[in-house]
């Protein structure tokens, strides 16, 4: 498969299909789902709560940080995470917005 033509596509379906890339993984849900639940900061308790290791839950915050779900503070010598509430609400509309264009009540196939 050849590279994606992105400049093809409009930001809202750049942005979407990016959201969609990072939110892919079973991991990176379970890590989301588990912050929103604490409704705090996490700091460590991840690994034992999600069960893969240290460096792979790293990289999945890396990627949920790097699209902006999450945020991240230094704490001594550990990383805490939380939802970035802000990007949270905008994730949200984005993608309400999109079901809602999409929904067909025709009832065509």
């Amino acid at each position: 498969m050849g590279l994606t033509k992105s400049e093809k596509f409009t930001e809202a379906q750049n942005q979407i299909a990016a959201l969609a890339k990072v939110l892919g993984h079973p991991a990176r849900i379970a890590i989301l789902q588990h912050i929103v639940k604490m409704d705090s900061c996490i700091c460590g308790d991840l690994v034992q709560e999600i069960g893969l290791a240290q460096p792979t839950i790293s990289q999945h915050l890396k990627e949920l940080k790097n699209s902006g779900i999450i945020k991240g503070n230094i704490e001594g010598t550990s990383v805490c995470y939380c939802i970035d509430q802000e990007n949270w609400a905008q994730i949200g509309n984005t993608f309400a917005s999109f079901f809602e264009f999409s929904s067909n009540p025709s009832n065509c196939c």
